[in-house]
């Protein structure tokens, strides 16, 4: 069911030093930031050949990355994002088989355009899950 990983995702306290931090210090390629109401989050990605590392900050107080950043306040790993061909049958399979999908079950637009959904990180030993359709 699983692809490629898509990204990894770090959550940030400030995102425009994190990202002058990848540009500058680790030479890498980073996007502009893009906001993402629908998520509570300001993205940032550091383009990578063989994947891409997301750098978020939280955009309002309802944000999930908010509180992330209250028990880590330096930051951290937040979740990776692995490629799957249907994320409708993958989510069924997944709901099937026990696993929680975060919300409502059903995919939300994430910053490429296309439909992600996320996977409680107690269904697999402590790493938030978001997949997004390839």
């Amino acid at each position: 069911m699983l692809s490629r990983v898509n990204h990894i995702a770090i959550a940030v306290p400030d995102l425009t030093a994190a990202a002058v931090s990848y540009r500058d210090t680790l030479g890498a390629a980073v996007s502009e930031p893009q906001a993402l109401p629908e998520h509570g989050v300001t993205v940032v990605f550091v383009e990578l050949p063989n994947t891409k590392v997301e750098l978020l900050e939280p955009l309002g107080e309802a944000s999930p990355i908010a509180a992330f950043l209250e028990k880590n306040p330096s930051g951290g790993m937040h979740h990776i994002c692995y490629e799957v061909d249907d994320i409708l049958v993958a989510r069924d399979r997944l709901t099937a088989s026990g696993a929680r999908v975060l919300g409502n079950g059903e995919p939300k637009i994430g910053a490429h355009g296309k439909p992600v959904l996320f996977l409680h990180p107690k269904d697999f030993f402590g790493t938030l899950i978001e997949l997004e359709q390839a």
